[in-house]
């Protein structure tokens, strides 16, 4: 008898088992003996469908909760990215698209059970993997150890958070079934068993002994070992390009009893900048869910939806270089970043319709999209203009840094300026009197030449490009982190200058005019990073549009104060940025804020489209990697 027939019979075995429950009692639990889950006493298999709140803006959340469900899942999973919440330490922020107890109510309103992951790692291709930029102000803190300076740090977030979560608890009243502690653990280096053992006391401290912990690990016996615990139920992840025999297997070596889970199963996958777009192949998506259901496994499809990294909250990997996510989440998943039903969707809601009733009625349409055409930007300011709308006692985390020195001597002829530790994380925009040199970038381009005269002011305008989200180097510290070399010069005496152009673009500039003393405006396109401004007029409809920078070279859009995120067309793959018709007003002119950080077109046109285009590239092959999310 092969194994697949075994677990089909160990699953049909626990469907027949007959518990009586006292009446009213809601319960949740791993039944070891039936090799199934307990849901009020009776046999349940979950299929299940990650979303992120944290990438769709909270006024589109009950419109894909509803398409999940009407895809016939019955449960959706979650991470709560700790940095989302807690940007400056110990400043909360639970309100608009950071509150997670209203998703949680509207999972809970369209019938949808909800399994937790609120870390504190997460991963995800989110900034960090979740974590808060400011525990490295401990330079030495080892992330995701015992560390004491860490763990104090999870000790307090924990205590905010897990007492919020313990009313959601299936048990409680709520629709949460599951938690998961930690992410992924087993692949991280410092396998620290006490680490483990502190989180899982922790968890139950907080959300009681009879909740169902589990862990999430990777498809292979190192991770299996180092991310499994006793106490918490171990599950495994894997894709379409896995036996699932063997990985269910894997998994029965450190679970020898309870259900089979696959906790991520690859929908699709991530892009980074200079990738191709990623596809994976619908058929073999819905035909190993069938087969997963079929052997009785509870499963959750990584994604099924993905959204948008707005802002900066894009993660990056770092294997043999630094390699930084796009802004689209899109995944290839089921349902679209914009949330649109995909042929994908269609056909998973065709396998699982085989293995339970799924809802009746049609699938939810697409939100309306707009193809609102071109807009020229016009007054142009130069990069260093954002400087007279800062606060000298501000640091941010996120975005962009300046470092301000002077030439040590007279430069002539073309001088190296050398980054020799690879020291710029992670993008570095020099120039000289205002006049723009070039640029250096981590682990790619470490030399540069410049010109000039002594004392001419030298600007280095630093990209964090996000912080490393999996693996090793999360401990991932953005700025110049080491000397630059001119020539035989080490350059010294900078002044630094941390810039919450966020912070000024939300209260208006560049559009409220001038409130102080400002340079002369740039009056056409120039080398260098400069911001450019402009309007859109909807006439009356604010719906979905999709930015399109033809022939523009890297940078940050805002539309109405709000971060869209990067840009990047001349890398690729993608070449639009989604906008929720939310941010727009239907009947006041809308401000488009554009940071250039290269070079505009001469047409300085951005074009307003109906649809999305994420899978143009410049020409490289797709970078594949054999890590977990």
């Amino acid at each position: 008898m092969d194994t697949k027939t075994v677990f089909s019979l160990i699953y049909f075995a626990c469907l027949a088992v007959n518990i009586t429950v006292v009446s009213g009692a809601r319960s949740f639990s791993v039944d070891y003996k039936n090799n199934c889950f307990q849901k009020d006493g009776k046999p349940f298999q979950y299929v299940s469908g990650s979303i992120h709140y944290s990438r769709i803006p909270h006024y589109y959340w009950k419109d894909r909760l509803l398409k999940m469900y009407m895809a016939g899942l019955n449960a959706v999973q979650i991470y709560v990215p700790w940095n989302f919440h807690e940007e400056k330490r110990g400043v909360y922020n639970f309100s608009g698209d950071r509150d997670l107890e209203n998703f949680l109510d509207l999972a809970n309103q369209t019938g949808l059970l909800v399994i937790l992951r609120p870390g504190p790692y997460i991963c995800a291709e989110w900034e960090m993997g979740g974590l808060p930029a400011w525990l490295l102000q401990k330079p030495n803190i080892v992330l995701r150890s015992a560390d004491t300076d860490y763990l104090e740090a999870v000790n307090t977030w924990m205590a905010v958070l897990l007492p919020k979560m313990r009313r959601w608890l299936y048990t409680n009243g709520g629709n949460i079934i599951s938690v998961q502690v930690e992410n992924e653990y087993g692949s991280y280096y410092t396998c620290d068993y006490n680490y483990m053992r502190h989180l899982r006391t922790l968890f139950q401290f907080f959300l009681g002994d009879d909740t169902v912990l589990f862990t999430t690990d990777g498809n292979t016996d190192r991770e299996m070992t180092c991310g499994t615990l006793e106490g918490m139920y171990a599950t495994i992840d894997f894709g379409t390009d896995v036996n699932i025999s063997q990985a269910f297997s894997r998994q029965r070596r450190f679970e020898p009893r309870g259900p089979l889970v696959n906790s991520e199963f690859y929908t699709g996958w991530l892009d980074h900048w200079g990738d191709q777009h990623a596809q994976v192949d619908t058929q073999k998506v819905s035909r190993m869910l069938g087969e997963m259901l079929s052997m009785g496994a509870s499963v959750n499809m990584y994604m099924f939806e993905g959204g948008t990294n707005f802002g900066y909250w894009n993660g990056a990997d770092h294997d043999n270089r630094f390699r930084s996510v796009v802004t689209s989440y899109d995944y290839n998943a089921p349902l679209s970043e914009a949330g649109d039903p995909t042929e994908k969707l269609l056909a998973i809601r065709d396998t699982i319709s085989k293995f339970r009733d799924i809802p009746v009625g049609p699938m939810p349409p697409a939100t309306p999209k707009m193809a609102y055409g071109f807009v020229t930007l016009t007054m142009v300011w130069a990069y260093y203009s954002i400087l007279y709308y800062q606060d000298p006692a501000l640091f941010t985390y996120y975005g962009f840094m300046l470092y301000r020195t002077k030439l040590p001597r007279d430069l002539p002829e073309d001088t190296p300026l050398i980054s020799p530790l690879n020291g710029v994380h992670d993008r570095a925009y020099v120039s000289v009197c205002g006049v723009f040199q070039g640029l250096l970038e981590r682990d790619t381009t470490l030399v540069m030449n410049l010109t000039g005269k002594q004392g001419d002011q030298v600007d280095v305008l630093v990209e964090n490009m996000g912080r490393v989200n999996f693996g090793s180097k999360i401990n991932d510290f953005k700025g110049l982190l080491s000397n630059l070399i001119l020539g035989k010069d080490v350059l010294t005496d900078w002044q630094i200058y941390p810039l919450d152009i966020d912070g000024a673009i939300a209260s208006g500039w560049p559009q409220s005019g001038q409130r102080r003393s400002l340079p002369d405006p740039v009056r056409g396109p120039s080398d260098g990073p400069v911001f450019y401004q402009g309007t859109l007029t909807t006439n009356g409809l604010a719906w979905d549009t999709f930015l399109r920078l033809n022939e523009w070279t890297k940078g940050q859009v805002w539309i109405n104060g709000v971060n869209l995120g990067r840009y990047w067309p001349k890398r690729g793959p993608q070449q639009t940025l989604y906008i929720p018709g939310p941010l727009l007003s239907p009947t006041q002119p809308n401000n488009i804020t554009v940071l250039e950080l290269e070079r505009a077109p001469p047409h300085t046109r951005v074009l307003f489209m109906d649809r999305p285009q994420l899978n143009s590239t410049s020409g490289k092959t797709s970078q594949t990697t054999d890590r977990q999310t």
